[in-house]
């Protein structure tokens, strides 16, 4: 079992790696806070615990010049005297960025706090690994702050006008695959004082609007799947649906009737998916699992049904009830365990569609009660 603590733990990088440790049965997750950098018996209880730190802890943006220069040399130094004080040797893993090459205080900032690093790992023995890594993007990020992939899917979805400063090339990184590298590193001991990590695509800055603008036109105002045969176009698209405000959902569809019965167009698609159909009785609950990459929508057609969805490592449940007085579906954002349970006194008939066949070698399920 490896033991796995966090700096920065309650970040968007950290926030996403603590949760997908979690799901790792050879991971031991140990909890940190930010303000054990200013309580030295907190720190060092910490650090002692730990066969691997990962230090993503560090300051974005602000507002008053050196402030992030001087907060994320100090957090590596506190780190490493802590180190020091308890005598330990933890593998050491630090986020830097593609920034380092650039003439600005955040790239500055990394550049020489990973060379505090390198420098104190390589006199002392401890194993290093420096990251350097292009612009990470994906749900749950904050706007204005981690990305402008995930500020024009926040403005977008809220119907702001976004601002296009420089039309810069970007190489990106979608969070779980972030994550997941992170989580190779440490299971095979990859050390490495520069290690450049790989992206998965690039686009212009106009381009990324672009994407957003297009899914909001497809899906939210037509209520069409957009193409995703392509991974970054799932990945940009599961960023910018998670930004949709919680009250948009259920959507109503529209129901034909006449003399043979109802009709009712479920699901518009630009590429393929798996598209299923059940009933259940009354009582019983379906689901309690969660994806990592699917998109997913559940349509009630007949019944009375209640679903539930948890965002993971939260408490707050969010609740919708359908009926098929008035057809309509919610669609499961990534991260969110969630299941659908029949209230009513008859059969719950619902439609499932999901954007990729159910692959029993991967199936990207992972089962945690709502």
């Amino acid at each position: 079992m490896i033991k796995v603590g966090i700096t920065g733990q309650a970040g968007f990088v950290g926030t996403h790696l603590f949760n997908y440790l979690g799901l790792k049965e050879n991971i031991t997750r140990i909890p940190f806070e930010d303000d054990y950098f200013t309580n030295t018996a907190q720190m060092d209880n910490f650090v002692k615990q730990c066969d691997v730190i990962v230090h993503l802890a560090a300051l974005n943006r602000h507002g008053e010049p050196g402030i992030i220069y001087k907060t994320n040399v100090k957090l590596v130094k506190d780190l490493i005297e802590s180190i020091k004080r308890t005598e330990t040797n933890p593998h050491i893993l630090i986020s830097s960025s593609t920034q380092e090459s650039r003439d600005n205080e955040y790239g500055k900032s990394k550049k020489d706090a990973r060379e505090l690093l390198v420098n104190f790992c390589s006199k002392k023995g401890n194993k290093f690994t420096g990251m350097v890594i292009p612009n990470v993007f994906g749900p749950f990020g904050k706007p204005f702050y981690n990305s402008v992939v995930t500020t024009f899917a926040y403005q977008v979805t809220h119907n702001d006008l976004p601002e296009i400063q420089v039309d810069a090339n970007m190489q990106l990184i979608y969070i779980n695959d972030l994550v997941n590298k992170i989580y190779n590193i440490i299971i095979n001991k990859e050390y490495n004082p520069e290690m450049y990590i790989e992206s998965i695509g690039e686009l212009k800055v106009t381009e990324v609007l672009e994407k957003m603008k297009s899914f909001q036109l497809m899906y939210k105002e037509n209520g069409m799947f957009p193409d995703l045969s392509n991974y970054l176009d799932i990945c940009l698209f599961n960023t910018y649906r998670s930004y949709l405000p919680e009250d948009y959902f259920p959507q109503k569809y529209i129901l034909h009737t006449d003399n043979r019965g109802s009709f009712v167009e479920t699901i518009k698609s630009k590429n393929q998916g798996q598209t299923s159909f059940s009933t259940t009785k009354p009582g019983i609950t379906r689901g309690d699992h969660f994806h990592l990459r699917k998109v997913e929508r559940f349509a009630v057609i007949k019944g009375e049904a209640l679903i539930q969805l948890r965002k993971i490592g939260t408490d707050k449940i969010i609740e919708y009830k359908l009926s098929g007085d008035q057809p309509g579906y919610v669609d499961m954002p990534v991260w969110f365990t969630h299941n659908i349970t029949n209230i009513g006194k008859e059969d719950l008939y619902t439609l499932f569609w999901i954007n990729e066949f159910f692959n029993p070698d991967d199936p990207d399920t992972y089962y945690e009660k709502v």
